[in-house]
């Protein structure tokens, strides 16, 4: 009888106690978004220190409009987990911006030290 929770069927689920959950989750969502911002600020200050050249330049203007971007998408996720109740799934939208994101800022950050 394995796998036989002690909440009682589908009528325990409506009176699930999330616990700490959705606030540990907004938690790593502000981890995240603290990375994103040194990453973002680092390739700023690269292109800075490097002199001004085209590249440079451009990375760390990418960096910043991506930063923007995923700051947009953690802070309605971040919304989303302090409301009341069981929070939504994250969209497939959504995590395919937060990966692409992540991914741009690494490839832009490579390009302001390259």
């Amino acid at each position: 009888m394995g796998g036989v929770s002690g909440a009682g069927g589908p009528a325990g689920e409506s009176a699930r106690d999330p616990g700490l959950q959705p606030e540990r989750t907004r938690l790593a969502w502000r981890r995240t978004t603290l990375s994103a911002t040194v990453v973002a600020v680092l390739a700023g200050k690269q292109a800075v220190h490097d002199g001004v050249t085209g590249v440079g330049v451009l990375g760390a203007a990418l960096s910043a409009l991506v930063w923007v971007g995923f700051l947009v998408v953690a802070h309605g996720r971040m919304r989303e987990l302090g409301g009341v109740g069981r929070p939504g799934a994250l969209g497939v939208g959504r995590a395919w911006a937060v990966v692409g994101c992540g991914v741009a800022l690494a490839g832009f950050g490579v390009a302001v030290v390259w």
